[in-house]
């Protein structure tokens, strides 16, 4: 039973990261737009939050742990929403392939991410001597007394606040996306933003805004990554495929917040579930790691012979919009 536990903790932490990403690119990608920046949006989120606590505490002698929190959380959303701000104006403004936009930005957050991580390390004083243990311990604080209750505690109350917030976030898109007027006009320009123009929707804002805020959603992705998951600490490359893993979580969602957090957390346990098989070569190891993608792969072969409507992307995803000059 407790084997069992651990795996189901592990499973949702590694899925909480993947759903940050999912979640930011479900938001981006309802606009038509398709950032494939998304893992090195996450990088940029990663590294400016750690950056933001580390300059912080930094020869603070009494550093205030939810100052910490407030800094690294603004830092991390604002850099990832940059990250998205240069993706809208080369894809929205200037016209730009949006496959080769988001693929160059996933290099250079990557990049980025990797450049200022060795930076502060040496500030640090050296590779792997980083610290933001105020910080880091106001990201990793459990529930208090609903943490110890016994099975359910471990599974339901042992996180910290990030991973409650992801929930929080995916019923909140999801309302937005499906409940409100904004949600709907969001969507009818994903679909066709001609007819949405003609109707009287500012198409560019709407392209802008939900790409910067999806931006910033999956670069606390990064955030959770580096604070909760790796407890303050910074690791070149050390993401892995959880940004591709979002991306492909999206499609896997079918486009849907709500079926997003249970598709990130079967992905966690897909992506950690070579490590309770014993046996395993490192050959193996790697085809299990890709039973996320095979996965999607058949539920994207699934879902194209039903032919549902809600259940095909944006019909103008990836697709520049041209306003014609009336």
């Amino acid at each position: 039973m407790s084997v069992l536990i651990v795996f189901i903790q592990k499973a949702i932490v590694q899925g909480i990261c993947i759903l940050y990403g999912a979640l930011g690119e479900i938001m981006t990608e309802k606009s038509g737009n398709l950032n494939l920046g998304i893992p090195g949006i996450m990088y940029m989120g990663g590294i400016s939050g750690l950056m933001g606590a580390f300059l912080y505490e930094k020869d603070n002698p009494d550093p205030n742990a939810l100052v910490g929190v407030l800094i690294s959380f603004l830092c991390a959303f604002a850099c990832a929403a940059i990250g998205g701000l240069i993706y809208s104006i080369l894809t929205i403004t200037l016209r730009v392939n949006q496959n080769v936009t988001g693929l160059a930005l996933t290099i250079f957050g990557t990049g980025f991410g990797n450049f200022f991580g060795g930076s502060i390390s040496k500030l640090a004083g050296g590779v792997g001597q980083v610290s933001v243990k105020v910080t880091g311990s106001a990201y990793t604080a459990k529930i208090p007394g609903l943490s110890k209750i016994p099975v359910i505690g471990g599974i339901l109350f042992n996180y910290g606040f990030l991973t409650y917030l992801c929930i929080i976030i995916a019923v909140l898109l999801s309302f937005f996306l499906f409940k409100t007027r904004a949600g709907l006009n969001l969507r009818a320009i994903g679909e066709n933003p001609g007819t949405a123009d003609a109707a009287g929707i500012n198409v560019i804002k709407y392209k802008y805004l939900s790409t910067c805020i999806g931006a910033g959603l999956a670069g606390l992705g990064g955030l959770y990554f580096v604070m909760e998951y790796s407890g303050g600490t910074w690791t070149d490359n050390g993401f892995g495929d959880r940004g591709w893993l979002a991306v492909a979580l999206v499609i896997f969602a079918l486009w849907k917040p709500l079926n997003a957090i249970w598709g990130a957390f079967l992905f966690g346990a897909l992506y950690i579930l070579y490590l309770y098989i014993p046996g395993l070569g490192r050959s193996m190891q790697e085809v299990f790691k890709a039973l996320p993608y095979v996965v999607t792969i058949i539920v994207l072969v699934f879902t194209s012979f039903r032919k549902k409507k809600e259940h095909q992307p944006p019909a103008a995803l990836g697709l520049p919009y041209f306003r014609e000059e009336r």
